[in-house]
Formats: structure tokens, C-alpha cells, sequence
């Protein structure tokens, strides 16, 4: 399995302290905190370790404080509710004695119902289209120092933009993407745990749809995410390729909006997402250095 992948399962696979209490490291992914996806995707852990036969259908989290990425990571886990068909369950993310995210996440055995969805939107497919990883590396020359890890790092996804970016020279575009990504290795038939990183790669590209109209690249911005929702459609597999099609429908008041709609290459809706992210702008910044949103 390729290296990348392996540490990402790794950063999953939590530490039982106790029956509802866990324990997690970080990796570096080139930026000053911790990612937030990883956070999000640890807290999910940590509640689907507290449930059995059942499927994560939805959660909601809240991102509180920023991540130290050389520090460990205790999630506590709430078992607010198991009822007959649907489980509840809160969880705390804590560092250095303060919440960094709360999450609150819904779990239901598998039932038939109703069933309908959205078309997938028209999109070229993934074969046609150069990583990410690539279109990166032909900017490292002219970026500046202090973004240079984030475009070097090497990720456990494999990410191909329809459309692109130059961060170097951005341009105003409507506030809409599509990418395709998947992880770099097959995994195994574990759905939790598809669904875990599901949640973790959903925090890539969904903010920065909300800078598209106003011809900005994140190294001239102040970004945060402020909170994150997933509802989980279907099985998902992220293994194979997936379609990630965003848009935001408002930005103001320093934050902006975006949501996510998630497409197997079939054309299966697999999870909706949608999430609030503070964005400033570095020359209005009114706060200290390194200081919390």
C-alpha cells in the first residue's frame, strides 16, 4: 500500500484510552494548524468505535480552535442516545486541556425506502485531466517561501481540478468546481472506514469556492473553517473515483458559504456537505499574529 495512504490509516486508527475516550496524533500538511478534515475525520472514529451495526447517516461539527500539529489529540465520546433504529453521539475533540471541535454525529441500520436524486452534473472524465500534484509543481518556483510546504507536500489523495486554479494570477470566475479525486490505493471493504475518510477529504476545495468571484488565491487570505456538515446518501467507495461538484452561493461578513454535492463515477449521490469558513482578507487582519478566529 503506498506510504502516503498508510500513515493517513494510521492518523485513524485512534488510541482506546478508555471506553468512550480516544486518543490521536496529526500530520503536517504544510499548513500553520492542524487540518481540519483530519480532526473531523478523527471525531468520527472515535463515535463509530462506540456503535455497532450501524452506519453514520449525518454529522455537524464546529471547529472552536486551531489544531497543534505536535501535540496529541483526546476525543471523549457522549453516548447521548440508541434507540431502535437510529444512535446519537457527541464527541470533544481536546488539546492542551481546551475543545478544538465538538461533533455531534447520527448513525441508522441499514432499511429500504424511498429513493430518488439529482443527475450528476456533466463533467470530462478523469483520464482527461492532469493531478493536481502536477499543475502544483510548476508554481513552486515562483510561490513564496511560506506557502512552498503546502504546495510540496505530498497527498494520500489524488485530486484532478476541471478547471484548474493559478494561484499566482487568479482570475474572477463564477463561484463553482468539480474535481475528481481518490485515494492513491485500494482499500479494503470496510464502509466506516470509507465513510471516515470520506468526511476527512471533504474539507479540501469547499472553502475556496467562495473566493472564485473575487479573483483572490488563498496566499492573500486569512482561512478558516468555522463548521462542517456531511449527510452520507449512500455507500460510498474511496477507492474509486469520486466527482466533487461545489458551489457557494454567499459570501460576507468574513466568512463564506459553500456547499458540496459528492458523485461516484456511476453517478450516484453519495453525501451532500456544506460548510461555513471564515475568510479575511491579510490587510484587515485586527487580530494578533497566530491568534484564533
Amino acid at each position: 500500500m503506498d506510504k502516503r495512504l498508510t500513515e493517513l490509516l494510521g492518523l485513524l486508527d485512534l488510541e482506546r484510552l478508555e471506553d468512550n475516550l480516544f486518543r490521536g496524533q496529526s500530520r503536517d500538511v504544510g499548513a500553520p494548524q492542524v487540518f481540519g478534515g483530519q480532526v473531523l475525520g478523527q471525531a468520527l472514529v472515535a463515535a463509530s468505535r462506540t456503535v455497532d451495526g450501524r452506519l453514520v447517516h449525518s454529522l455537524h461539527a464546529y471547529f472552536l480552535r486551531r489544531g497543534d500539529v505536535n501535540a496529541p489529540i483526546v476525543f471523549e465520546v457522549d453516548r447521548s442516545r440508541d434507540g431502535g433504529s437510529f444512535t446519537s453521539r457527541r464527541v470533544v475533540a481536546i488539546q492542551h486541556g481546551q475543545p478544538i471541535l465538538t461533533m455531534s454525529a447520527s448513525f441508522q441500520i441499514t432499511e429500504p425506502g424511498l429513493d430518488h436524486q439529482v443527475p450528476m452534473p456533466q463533467a470530462p472524465p478523469p483520464e482527461e485531466l492532469r493531478d493536481l500534484g502536477e499543475i502544483n509543481a510548476e508554481l513552486l518556483d515562483r510561490v513564496p517561501e511560506k506557502v512552498r510546504s503546502f504546495f510540496q507536500r505530498q497527498r494520500p489523495f489524488e485530486f484532478r481540478p476541471v478547471n484548474p486554479r493559478n494561484y499566482l494570477e487568479p482570475v474572477k470566475t463564477a463561484p463553482a468546481t468539480q474535481v475528481w479525486f481518490r485515494v492513491l490505493d485500494r482499500l479494503p471493504d470496510d464502509q466506516p472506514l470509507h465513510r471516515c475518510l470520506l468526511a476527512y477529504v471533504s474539507d479540501f476545495h469547499l472553502l475556496e469556492t467562495a473566493t472564485l468571484p473575487h479573483g483572490v488565491s488563498f496566499m492573500q487570505l486569512q482561512m478558516a473553517s468555522i463548521d462542517h456538515a456531511i449527510w452520507f446518501h449512500r455507500d460510498v467507495r474511496v477507492d474509486e473515483w469520486l466527482l466533487y461538484v461545489t458551489d457557494s452561493p454567499s459570501a460576507s461578513g468574513a466568512r463564506g458559504f459553500g456547499r458540496g454535492a459528492i458523485y461516484s463515477r456511476e453517478g450516484m449521490l453519495v453525501a451532500s456537505v456544506a460548510q461555513e469558513g471564515l475568510i479575511r482578507q491579510h490587510s484587515e487582519w485586527t487580530s494578533p499574529a497566530g491568534q484564533q478566529k
